[in-house]
């Protein structure tokens, strides 16, 4: 795993070549298939479904909880499920590169095993039983590489020293997806250095969005969003400080739950200054339908994590809370919900397609019944400028080792902001845990300012995830700031797909004028033409710990939206 007289580049396309490799041969496109490719806009839907026979189009295209209530049941098996998953991840790799490390012989294996289980018990294993369940390549699989997109860890577990120790550790939560019946099988790209709200490195290139590819997939758990939005995988798991379970699943017009900090297992993962701990980064669920994120929450928690990770809150997966929000939100609801709605931050105005995703969910709200507020808390850039620092707080040492272990450079779009520099000293460090922890109570003493006028505290925030529907590669100018505040304030999130861009409705508003230079850069890259299609998507927002309730909340609203749609 050390240095060697090889170069990074001759590493990295070797690396290429095995998962390439990997890739059983009848599953391989030929040129004249991957030809196709070319060119082609959305390769979601019927564009990859063409490589795949008619069973499996009816597998992949089943959300979780079909799946595993179809295996229990016994009209899939597996083995059958499993197969197609493989299949169809195999292909979405080959039309846009997106996982870095493909294991399918041992999932078929697996698979095998759980039938038999099921065969000898007369019953499933687990509430995932069968499952295929992709891992962002930060969790730790037995006998695969971790890289988490460093050249320098081909061949070994990024962030594991001990020679020793090479392609036998395991990631907490991997062991939880197996022993709740789950099948893993890939493990999805990701940025150099995580830090990049796009998947790029040096080793896969660059992961462009399944719908639009003008366009990014966003990151850093780029990869996951991509094989869910091609129907390659149904349920997985990705990271997220700054925002990186999120952009994607907005950017491919996915789901995602990004909880609090310490709900789920971080132990025995790859990260990245895994020291830094005041602005923690947090396990997130990614996923094909809320239903999914929801099931694959819950089946996380009910292996107790917290008995094996000490920095896991020993909280249990709460149906009364679940239960609670939801009927508040039925028809027949004693008490609407209060949502509270954030138009902007003040800062970046967010472009055409997302202001008409906003309004199109704040009438869906209000008809619905529910309550709608306009959301005006302390200014976002407060917070978000804290939380910038403390990710930087290292001077990016950690980053800049990993790098030196292969000799590789910083990716083009991070080479400029993540350049090494002084490691900010302890007492500076103090004083900004302290403006963080003034910044939370300013911003929980507005949440709590909200049942003043009616009695009645508002329930959830909708939110943008960026100033756009996706991106245009390179050109991500406000670097997750409409995300990277609720992980300022430790607050969990939950994301759904709202509408997509359409050159015909969302075109240039000529009369915004923008408020600075970088509302500027982000108000001129728009191009009607270049984001049409592209998935625009919002976060619904809670407080710490209430990740049941937003999930509830999430799907009322989102279940509004869809009979306002229907009723169009």
């Amino acid at each position: 795993m050390g240095s060697t007289s090889e170069t990074w580049q001759s590493k990295a396309a070797a690396k290429r070549a095995a998962i390439l490799a990997s890739i059983p041969e009848e599953w391989r496109l030929s040129p004249v298939q991957l030809k196709k490719a070319d060119g082609v806009r959305n390769i979601t839907g019927p564009f990859i479904q063409q490589f795949l026979n008619e069973d499996e189009v009816s597998i992949i295209t089943l959300d979780s909880v079909p799946i595993v209530e179809a295996i229990k049941s016994g009209k899939l098996s597996a083995v059958q499920v499993a197969r197609a998953f493989c299949k169809a991840a195999a292909i979405a790799h080959q039309i846009n590169p997106c996982v870095l490390e493909f294991f399918p012989d041992v999932a078929l294996a697996r698979a095998k095993e759980l039938d038999d289980y099921q065969q000898r018990h007369g019953r499933t294993m687990g509430p995932l039983h069968g499952l295929p369940v992709s891992l962002k390549d930060q969790f730790h699989v037995k006998g695969v590489d971790t890289t988490m997109g460093y050249v320098g860890w081909i061949g070994g577990n990024c962030g594991v020293f001990d020679d020793s120790q090479v392609h036998k550790i395991e990631s907490q939560i991997t062991k939880e997806f197996l022993s709740v019946g789950a099948v893993l099988y890939c493990k999805t790209s990701l940025p150099q250095t995580v830090f990049f709200g796009e998947t790029d490195n040096h080793i896969l290139g660059t992961t462009y969005n399944p719908s639009n590819r003008n366009l990014s997939c966003g990151g850093s758990s780029g990869g996951e969003a991509t094989l869910h939005a091609l129907r390659a995988s149904t349920l997985g798991v990705g990271t997220d400080i700054g925002g990186s379970v999120r952009i994607p699943a907005g950017f491919c017009g996915t789901f995602s739950l990004k909880p609090t900090p310490e709900r789920l297992s971080y132990r025995d993962c790859a990260n990245t200054a895994p020291g830094q701990y005041t602005c923690r980064s947090t396990v997130g669920v990614m996923g094909t339908s809320l239903d999914g994120v929801d099931l694959g929450f819950k089946a996380l928690l009910s292996t107790k994590p917290w008995t094996r990770d000490p920095a896991v809150v020993p909280i249990p997966y709460r149906q009364d809370l679940y239960d609670a929000y939801s009927s508040r939100a039925s028809d027949d609801g004693a008490k609407p919900l209060k949502i509270g709605i954030f138009w902007n931050d003040g800062n970046v105005e967010p472009h055409p397609p997302v202001r008409r995703g906003l309004k199109l969910l704040a009438d869906a709200v209000k008809n619905a019944g529910h309550k709608l507020v306009d959301w005006n808390p302390p200014p976002h850039k407060e917070g978000c400028e804290y939380h910038r620092r403390m990710l930087l707080a290292d001077g990016l040492h950690d980053i800049h080792q990993q790098l030196a272990r292969s000799g590789e450079p910083l990716i083009p779009g991070i080479a400029q902001e993540l350049k090494q520099r002084d490691p900010i000293p302890l007492l500076e460090t103090h004083d900004l845990t302290l403006k963080l922890l003034a910044y939370e109570c300013k911003y929980s003493d507005y949440w709590n300012s909200t049942a003043d006028e009616d009695g009645q505290i508002v329930d959830a925030v909708i939110m943008p995830i960026a100033p756009h529907a996706a991106v245009i590669p390179g050109k991500y100018y406000h670097r997750a700031d409409y995300t990277r505040i609720i992980n300022a304030l430790n607050y969990c999130a939950a994301v759904m797909p709202v509408t997509k861009a359409d050159k015909s409705v969302d075109t240039v508003d000529d009369s915004y004028r923008p408020r600075n230079a970088l509302d500027k850069d982000n108000w001129d890259a728009y191009d009607p033409g270049i984001y049409d299609g592209a998935p625009v998507a919002v976060q619904i927002v809670a407080r710490k710990f209430e990740e049941e309730k937003v999930l509830a909340i999430t799907k009322a609203i989102y279940a509004a939206l869809l009979k306002e749609k229907d009723g169009d």
